[in-house]
């Protein structure tokens, strides 16, 4: 997946983000259309993402842990939750501004202790079954990407 154009806000969004949905994909991609690979949930994490009305669960996991070093923390890169061990899990409440088309998500609990309170605002689009979150953030040697998951329905 290159760089993904969003489409126009999804007319009720609030409504359309309900469910549960599974990661199909994360990329992140420069502003030269150049992939970074994130080291700590590798190219191909396995995620959820749950939505029920005015609260939110998410999971990301690196594929294969195996070989995963016992580390404290990690870097945490700009707007956005630090995973721990391969594995990146929060919790809380959120809202939708319809017309921008974005998702505020306020974090009452998170496998790092450091992102617990924290706030990010996310672009998301629904076209179908599909789920688009897109955020601004930078790898991990600073370069800025355009970090882009894309979930599917499983209910």
């Amino acid at each position: 997946m290159k760089k993904v154009s969003l489409p126009p806000p999804t007319a009720g969004i609030a409504t359309a983000i309900l469910g549960v949905w599974k990661l199909t994909s994360r990329e992140d991609v420069d502003a030269a259309g150049q992939i970074h690979l994130d080291p700590f949930l590798g190219k191909d994490p396995l995620g959820i993402l749950c939505f029920a009305p005015k609260h939110f669960a998410a999971q990301f996991m690196k594929r294969d842990r195996s070989g995963q070093d016992e580390e404290a923390g990690r870097i945490q890169t700009r707007n956005n939750t630090a995973a721990v061990n391969g594995y990146d899990a929060y919790f809380g409440t959120y809202s939708v501004d319809e017309i921008a088309g974005t998702l505020t998500t306020h974090l009452e609990g998170s496998i790092s202790p450091a992102n617990i309170g924290s706030t990010y605002v996310r672009d998301v689009r629904v076209t179908g079954n599909e789920l688009i979150v897109q955020l601004q953030t930078t790898a991990v040697d600073g370069t800025p990407v355009t970090r882009t998951n894309a979930f599917s329905r499983i209910g």
